[in-house]
């Protein structure tokens, strides 16, 4: 009872009621986009909202499951979790079910789960426990190498399957490691690749090798022309050229959508009727939901079907056509509140370990807000990839669950042990 008492007395009730808020809004989304005025509200299990029911409720199980837990269970077997889910994730290449293109799902009786989706949690777990050891110093380019490879293994296994919006959401952990030390250099170069990867797409690739070999003599004149300065430029120059032609090669080797998908969104062509369909229709739902919205139940782009994936990737566009800027404005307004939350108790922390493990569950949710309300409005390609709590699914909706009270128990046992 009084382990009962403690858990309540210093359980953070502002993230759980963000948890609570942010669930409730998201079920009476999905139940919106699927929902059909000629039948009228009825209520069956056989329906996306009747089944993302379910999963709220096995989501609600496992955060009582969490919180009534010992955290050892979490913690010290933290890379017993990372090796399931690598196991899974090897598993799904070969006996995965094709969904969409990808072989990313394993289909048990009735339901199908995304390894990939519990790999965030376990590598995010093993991740916080490696980069949490007292012998390391995070500081070192040798030990953040290291660490990186928690991650860059699940992406590599990903991206077999191909599944590229799930293997994206685990670049979030080089913000974590940024956290621990890493140098801002290495954000800055990858600020640099993704604008060398646009123009690759955009400009004659050797037009650009031109324009970076001109950049590299400004900066040797800039910096005097020392022999170290030459190198240096002669280095950039020729990394730049292999990435670029990198870029190329890889484009070329996509399926047509893919490259379509991407020539849509860069304006190289205007495919409104095939690969640009879905984020035309997209911004035109939540455009047409004004500055208060059409109503709940009455969007007329969300009722007649004219976004695909309305209840999954595209769920935002329900919220910006029912809800309007004024709703969209507020679900933002609470994501943006639970990343500040559970930032600010990560720093909190009283040991390493929680301090990771929060920052990483706080980029992993970012990762997937940015993108997915990203590529719903037209700022990012199409990738497919979920809005936390609010996108159907029990995979997803149990992996953030378990993201977030996870940490919720280790805040927890931080106030236990004051």
């Amino acid at each position: 009872m009084n382990e009962q008492r403690k858990i309540w007395r210093n359980i953070d009730i502002p993230l759980v009621l963000a948890y609570l808020v942010l669930v409730i809004m998201g079920w009476c989304n999905i139940y919106s986009a699927v929902f059909d005025p000629e039948i009228g509200p009825t209520f069956t299990f056989d329906t996306r909202y009747g089944r993302q029911l379910i999963y709220i409720g096995f989501a609600l199980v496992i955060a009582f499951f969490v919180l009534y837990t010992n955290l050892k269970i979490w913690t010290q077997f933290a890379y017993l979790y990372y090796a399931v889910s690598i196991l899974l994730l090897m598993a799904v290449l070969v006996v995965g079910t094709e969904i969409s293109g990808a072989k990313a799902w394993i289909k048990i009786g009735p339901m199908s789960i995304q390894p990939a989706e519990f790999a965030k949690f376990a590598t995010c777990l093993a991740f916080a426990k490696y980069a949490s050891r007292p012998d390391l110093n995070m500081r070192l380019v040798r030990n953040q190498i290291v660490a990186s490879l928690w991650f860059l293994l699940s992406i590599g296994l990903i991206l077999l399957e191909p599944d590229a919006g799930s293997a994206l959401v685990f670049t979030a952990f080089i913000f974590v490691l940024y956290r621990e030390g890493m140098s801002g250099n290495v954000l800055i170069t990858g600020v640099v690749a993704i604008i060398l990867f646009i123009l690759a797409l955009l400009l004659n690739q050797y037009v650009l090798m031109g324009l970076v070999a001109l950049a590299c003599g400004l900066l040797v004149v800039i910096n005097k022309k020392s022999f170290k300065n030459i190198a240096m430029a002669i280095a950039i120059f020729l990394t730049c050229c292999v990435f670029i032609r990198g870029v190329d090669y890889a484009f070329n080797h996509l399926s047509d959508h893919q490259r379509s998908r991407i020539n849509v969104l860069l304006g190289i062509d205007s495919d409104l009727k095939g690969a640009g369909y879905n984020v035309n229709q997209s911004k035109i739902a939540i455009g047409s939901g004004g500055f208060f919205g059409k109503g709940f139940l009455d969007g007329t782009q969300t009722k007649f079907n004219f976004v695909p994936e309305q209840s999954t990737d595209f769920i935002f566009c329900t919220i910006g056509e029912e809800w309007g800027w004024l709703g969209s404005t507020v679900l933002l307004g609470l994501f943006l509140f639970v990343l500040i939350r559970i930032i600010l108790l990560a720093e909190k922390q009283k040991n390493d370990f929680g301090r990771i493990y929060g920052y990483g569950v706080a980029c992993i949710f970012f990762i997937h807000i940015f993108v997915n309300i990203g590529m719903t409005i037209g700022l990012l390609p199409v990738i497919g990839i979920p809005l936390p709590f609010f996108s159907y699914g029990g995979s997803s909706l149990w992996t953030f669950t378990l993201l977030l009270f996870v940490f919720i128990k280790m805040d927890i046992q931080r106030h236990a042990s004051v």
